[in-house]
C-alpha cells in the first residue's frame, strides 16, 4: 500500500497504463511539463512526459474541439487516448464529437468500430464563476454509448481510471476540484488521502460502495457531496438518526441493486449531488426508484442539489447555491418527519 492523494492516484494510474500499453497516450492543454509547463491545470500529468516522451503526452492549442476530435479519431484507429480538460465546463465545446460521434460509432458500425477513449473532466464549484464551476454529470448520463464515472477517493480514482482506459467504450471521468489535493489545492479543498494498492487492480463499473451503514435513511451521494453527507451523518447520529451512505462511483452504468437493497432496510431515500436539481443525475435515480420500487418507500424521495441557477462568483452566494452540510442535515430531519 502507498498513501496517495487523488492527484497522485490519477497520475499513478496513467503511468501504469502507459507503461502497460503503448497505445495509451495523453492529450490536452499544458499537460506536458518538460518545457516549463505545469503538467495539466491540476498537475495530474506532471512528470509523465519525462517518463514517456512528448509524443505520448501531447500539448495542444487552447481548442477543446481539437482535443475531442483527435481523441475520437485516434480511438477509432486502435489507440487509447486520454483527453485532459482544464475545466469540465469545456465539455460543451466537445458535444458533437462526444455525443454524435464517440457515443454512436460502435452502434452505427454494427460493432466494427470501437471508440476506446477517456475524457477527464474537473468539476465542482470553487469560486471561479459560472463558466468554470459546473457539475455536468447529468448531461452525459442521458447519452447511450457513453460511460460516466465519478471517483470520490484516491483508491477509486486509480482503479476507475485504469478500468476506463481499458474499456472499449468512451468514458467521461468527472473529478472534483476540491478533492484533488496535491500541490495545487483549490479554495475549500479537502485533504483526502488513502491507502492505494501498489499491485495491479481496477474498480469494476456499475458497482456502488456503501461508505457508512445505517437504518433510517438511504443516502446516495457522489464526489464532494459524499464527504458532506458523512459530516451530516455524524451530526444526525447524535440526534438518533442513522444514515446509510452509498457512493455510486459510476453513474452510467448505475448500481440500482445496492440502492434498492438499502431501501429495503431504511424506507427513505435522499439523493445528494452538486449537479443541478432539474435534470441532474439524481432525477433519473429518483424516477427509477419511483417506477420500480415505490412500495419500499415510507416517505417521498428527497433530492438535495444545486439550485437551478448559474453558479455565482461571489463566495457567499456560491455556498448558498451548492448543497451544504447544514442543508443536508435540515432535509434529513424533515424527511424523518414525512
Amino acid at each position: 500500500m502507498a498513501m496517495m492523494s487523488l492527484v497522485e492516484a490519477l497520475n499513478s494510474a496513467l503511468a501504469e497504463e502507459m507503461r502497460r500499453d503503448e497505445s495509451v497516450f495523453c492529450v490536452g492543454e499544458d499537460i506536458s511539463d518538460t518545457n516549463g509547463g505545469y503538467g495539466g491545470a491540476f498537475a495530474v500529468t506532471r512528470g509523465l512526459a519525462a517518463k514517456f516522451g512528448d509524443h505520448r503526452v501531447i500539448n495542444t492549442p487552447i481548442s477543446e474541439i481539437l482535443i475531442a476530435g483527435l481523441c475520437v479519431g485516434a480511438a477509432m484507429t486502435g489507440m487509447r487516448p486520454v483527453g485532459d480538460l482544464q475545466y469540465g465546463d469545456f465539455l460543451f465545446c466537445m458535444m458533437d464529437q462526444l455525443v454524435n460521434q464517440a457515443a454512436k460509432m460502435c452502434y452505427m458500425s454494427n460493432g466494427a468500430v470501437k471508440v476506446p477513449m477517456v475524457m477527464r473532466a474537473p468539476c465542482g464549484a470553487t469560486t471561479r464563476g459560472a463558466q468554470h464551476a459546473q457539475s455536468l454529470e447529468g448531461f452525459f448520463t442521458r447519452v447511450p454509448g457513453l460511460k460516466v464515472v465519478s471517483p470520490a477517493t484516491p483508491y477509486d480514482a486509480k482503479g476507475l481510471l485504469k478500468q476506463a482506459i481499458r474499456d472499449d467504450n468512451p468514458v467521461i471521468v468527472f473529478e472534483h476540484k476540491r478533492l484533488y489535493g496535491g500541490k495545487r489545492a483549490e479554495l475549500g479543498a479537502l485533504s483526502i488521502t488513502s491507502d492505494v494498492p501498489e499491485e495491479e487492480y481496477t474498480v469494476e463499473f456499475g458497482k456502488a460502495a456503501v461508505r457508512r451503514e445505517g437504518k433510517d435513511i438511504t443516502v446516495v451521494a457522489n464526489l464532494l457531496m459524499q464527504y458532506r453527507a458523512q459530516e451530516a451523518a455524524a451530526i444526525l447520529e447524535r440526534e438518533g438518526i442513522s444514515m446509510e451512505i452509498i457512493d455510486p462511483r459510476t453513474l452510467l452504468p448505475f448500481d440500482y441493486d445496492t440502492v434498492i437493497g438499502s431501501l429495503r432496510k431504511t424506507g427513505r431515500l435522499m439523493i445528494i449531488h452538486e449537479d443541478n436539481y432539474s435534470g441532474g443525475w439524481g432525477a433519473q435515480v429518483s424516477a427509477y426508484i419511483a417506477e420500480h420500487e415505490i412500495y419500499l418507500l415510507d416517505a417521498p424521495i428527497c433530492r438535495v442539489a444545486t439550485y437551478d441557477v448559474p453558479i455565482p462568483f461571489a463566495p457567499v452566494m456560491e455556498d448558498y447555491a451548492i448543497p451544504s452540510t447544514k442543508r443536508i442535515v435540515e432535509e434529513a430531519r424533515a424527511l424523518m418527519l414525512a
